[in-house]
């Protein structure tokens, strides 16, 4: 084979590879957003909910109040996303949103997200399980303090409290 016969078969070998990567990205939830190298946070968030999710919807209203760009994927079930994304079966809430590298599960305070970003630690993501009242986009009042879970392949502990 010529020199030339194997240039175009290394290009179109290429162009496959880039469009099965394109095609599964597509079908799948989200890419991950690229964080600046100095820890800034990204502007831009998915999150994945139920489309009857009131509560969502107002978690989605909040974060979009500090200034993130939200785009909502809506699906019936979310369980696919948390075991892609490896929330672990305790912490599952409502919705889960991807913003960076990281996954942010259930009602979250904006305050741990920033912390989150600030600090960059070696971890898949942040929850805050179950459906607090009176926690970003649920209704009532606070009324108990709020546990902030970190979790990674290696397990889960506190990130923080509020």
């Amino acid at each position: 084979m010529t020199k030339k016969l194997y240039v175009v078969l290394a290009a179109v070998a290429v162009a496959l590879s880039l469009g099965a990567v394109l095609l599964w990205t597509s079908q799948t939830e989200v890419p991950e957003t690229k964080v600046a190298a100095s820890g800034a946070m990204p502007t831009k968030m998915t999150v994945f909910k139920s489309p009857t999710c009131g509560c969502c919807g107002g978690w989605v209203g909040y974060l979009r109040q500090h200034g993130l760009d939200v785009t909502v994927r809506d699906q019936e079930d979310v369980s696919p996303v948390k075991e892609r994304y490896g929330v672990p079966d305790d912490m599952w809430s409502c919705h889960t949103a991807v913003i960076g590298r990281y996954v942010i599960e259930g009602h979250v305070p904006f305050a741990a997200i920033e912390r989150l970003f600030a600090e960059q630690p070696d971890i898949k993501g942040i929850a805050l399980p179950g459906m607090l009242e009176g926690s970003p986009g649920m209704p009532g009042d606070k009324d108990e303090t709020f546990v902030i879970y970190g979790f990674s392949d290696a397990g889960a502990s506190v990130f923080m409290e509020m």
